[in-house]
């Protein structure tokens, strides 16, 4: 498997990092130095440059979160909302009802 800092970088448009905590599996976004739950506080790039630099930051924090990658986000009226139905799966949670367990 490819690393994600080898990988070559295309961004089309507004994206962050995510990745899962450690400590418990939540979903997470990188901020400028740190991490949070709230996708409203996610750092925001444009860029190769600036996503593989964010990226890398993310990577090397594989204490506190695990499986970084970069995501598209859009921009709706000032809010951050997810690009696509795996992130907004990964926000809302699942698209459908799920059996409850005995």
């Amino acid at each position: 498997m490819t690393s994600p800092l080898q990988q070559k970088i295309k961004i089309t448009g507004p994206s962050v990092i995510t990745a899962n905590r450690t400590r418990d599996g939540i979903v997470i976004w990188r901020t400028d130095k740190s991490w949070s739950d709230n996708l409203a506080d996610a750092k925001i790039v444009d860029s190769s440059d600036d996503a593989r630099k964010l990226l890398a930051e993310a990577v090397a924090d594989d204490l506190g979160a695990v499986g970084a990658y970069i995501a598209p986000v859009r921009l709706d009226g000032g809010r951050v909302v997810p690009g696509n139905l795996r992130e907004e799966i990964r926000v809302k949670g699942t698209s459908f009802p799920l059996p409850l367990s005995a």
